[in-house]
């Protein structure tokens, strides 16, 4: 079962992504058996850079108490399709956290992560949950409360390109499944989304850029992002801008999974099963929640997610399922490529 893996030029891998990385150690733990401390490296998407940091040092401190060996998990975080990519390409990641089910299916088919990844962790390897709402300038000025909305009079829309994104990929099957949902058809559903990436000016590589290009640059009316990455967002624009939930959107899953093909080369699977085991603890939960995520199994009723709203959400399958919105979509000459024409502003 084990497998081995030679990546010669991880160094450089690892250095390309350097901006991107950030060692935490555990927290005063001393190894008691002599070792060198243990190193794991999360490949993850844009939107959990905060999130990873704070469930990376409570996990180091509990693993240095419980197995006497300090612990130091470095982070990558770039748009989620590109960091399937580099891990297929050879960044020798020891667990993936990443923004869509394609994109852990695609390292499992690259014969990194083996087959039976999704039944590893409950619901599915997805610990918790977002959703898609929107992000608009103080006071609302365009009045946008839903998806129609959206295509009303000059509003202009900022969300991240679904060829490279799981926040893109999502808010366009949110947009496309907001039809479905209020009884249109899926040619209602294309003239609805093609009408929206008609509004969009900017079409960035990752939910990270969108933010700043929203936020910092004052581009576009709307800004379509994960219900986490909204509220950094509206924490750091000090009142300038606020959250908008629409009355339906859809369930973000983003799927968890241990590398194996790495761990098995490194020695380290006992750490990254345990490291992602962790995500489902009273502990994490706690600080997924303090960082607007919804932990897996809660409710807005619930204690840890009382101050996230409820919202009707549908979940991926309501739109026909990853394998038809990957092939159907995404895909080179899919529907994507079909309505979004790129302006002289892109």
């Amino acid at each position: 079962m084990t497998k081995r893996r030679r990546g010669g030029w991880k160094d450089l891998v690892l250095a390309a992504v350097g901006p991107f990385l950030v060692a935490l150690a555990g927290c005063g733990a001393g190894s008691s058996t002599g070792d060198a401390p243990l190193q794991l490296l999360n490949v993850s998407y844009d939107p959990t850079r905060e999130l990873y940091r704070d469930i990376n040092a409570a996990f180091a401190e509990r693993y240095a108490a419980e197995h006497g060996r300090p612990i130091t998990i470095r982070q990558s975080h770039a748009a989620s399709g590109s960091q399937a990519r580099a891990v297929i390409d050879g960044l020798e990641a020891d667990v993936v956290t990443l923004a869509v089910w394609p994109d852990v299916d695609a390292v499992a088919r690259a014969g990194l992560v083996h087959p039976d990844w999704e039944r590893r962790y409950d619901n599915r390897s997805v610990p918790y949950h977002s959703v898609v709402v929107f992000v608009v300038r103080k006071d609302n000025p365009k009045n946008v409360r839903d998806w129609p909305d959206l295509l009303r009079g000059d509003v202009s829309i900022v969300t991240p390109s679904p060829k490279t994104s799981g926040n893109g990929k999502y808010s366009f099957l949110a947009a496309w499944g907001s039809v479905l949902k209020a009884g249109g058809s899926a040619d209602d559903a294309r003239r609805f989304v093609a009408e929206l990436y008609r509004r969009t000016p900017v079409l960035d590589t990752g939910a990270r850029g969108a933010t700043a290009t929203f936020s910092q640059k004052g581009i576009g009316d709307v800004h379509l992002t994960f219900e986490s990455e909204a509220h950094l967002e509206v924490a750091e624009a000090r009142g300038n801008l606020e959250i908008v939930y629409p009355s339906c959107s859809i369930r973000v899953d983003p799927p968890v999974a241990v590398v194996d093909r790495t761990v098995d080369q490194r020695g380290t699977r006992h750490a990254a099963e345990a490291y992602l085991g962790f995500l489902y603890t009273p502990e994490a939960r706690a600080i997924i929640t303090r960082h607007h995520f919804r932990p897996w199994g809660d409710s807005p009723s619930s204690g840890t997610a009382e101050a996230l709203p409820a919202i009707d959400t549908f979940d991926v399958e309501f739109v026909g399922g990853w394998q038809h919105a990957t092939t159907a979509f995404f895909a080179e000459g899919g529907e994507f490529d079909a309505m979004y024409q790129p302006t002289a502003a892109n």
